[in-house]
């Protein structure tokens, strides 16, 4: 048999694979289903915890790598997700990037949006209430617990900006994870934020915490 001939049923083996999982499971197809693929197809992820055999269960966590919790369910990893209770655009992750470019970020936001893209300005006292009631929040916690960490004074020290204006950049599909930050640090940002739905927004450096809690990206919503 010639090897095209056995590449085309192992494809089709393992879309019916995904589409199964994706009914039978609720697996977030449009957050997993790329990096679920690649994690199947070199047989990382074959075993069955709930079958008492874990056997490659360290290998499919390597493969899955930061969509593990967002994705172990879509291989039989662990149990299923009930995405109605939270709802995948109501958690995100957030990370400052190391070497952002002011000039650049600004320069690529000035003006008509580019393509795929869509840019977001609202006032920087509008982010500064979501932290301030964060801190008021961890402030009560540290009166009783001593090991409670709250933030410094640096973003105190920037309320004088509150007049300024943050800005954002949504960008319209879903991406992945690693996808948002490369995207970002490519366009100068100084943060992102990745919606567990997929959607990704870069930070501005006005921005004085971390950008918007909405879900703006026009593919990308739910």
């Amino acid at each position: 048999m010639r090897p095209g001939q056995l590449i085309l049923p192992a494809t089709a083996a393992l879309l019916f694979l995904l589409s199964g999982l994706t009914v039978t499971s609720g697996c977030n197809k449009a957050l997993c289903a790329s990096d679920v693929s690649k994690c199947l197809i070199q047989e990382l992820c074959q075993c069955r915890p709930s079958d008492g055999n874990c056997s490659c269960c360290k290998e499919c966590m390597q493969c899955l790598g930061n969509l593990w919790e967002e994705c172990c369910d879509c291989v039989g990893m662990c149990n299923p997700k009930n995405y109605s209770d939270s709802p995948a655009t109501s958690k995100s992750t957030v990370e400052e990037l190391h070497r952002p470019i002011p000039s650049l970020f600004r320069a690529l936001t000035e003006g008509e949006a580019p393509i795929n893209m869509m840019v977001v300005s609202f006032p920087v006292a509008e982010e500064l209430s979501h932290h301030e009631n964060l801190v008021s929040f961890l402030e009560s916690l540290d009166s009783t617990h001593q090991n409670v960490s709250v933030p410094g004074n640096s973003i105190h020290a920037s309320y004088d900006n509150q007049d300024g204006m943050c800005t954002v950049v949504y960008f319209d599909d879903c991406v992945s994870i690693r996808q948002c930050k490369l995207y970002c640090e490519s366009m100068g940002g100084s943060k992102y934020r990745w919606f567990h739905n997929a959607c990704c927004q870069c930070i501005g450096p006005e921005c004085v915490d971390y950008g918007s809690k909405a879900v703006k990206c026009m593919n990308c919503l739910f």
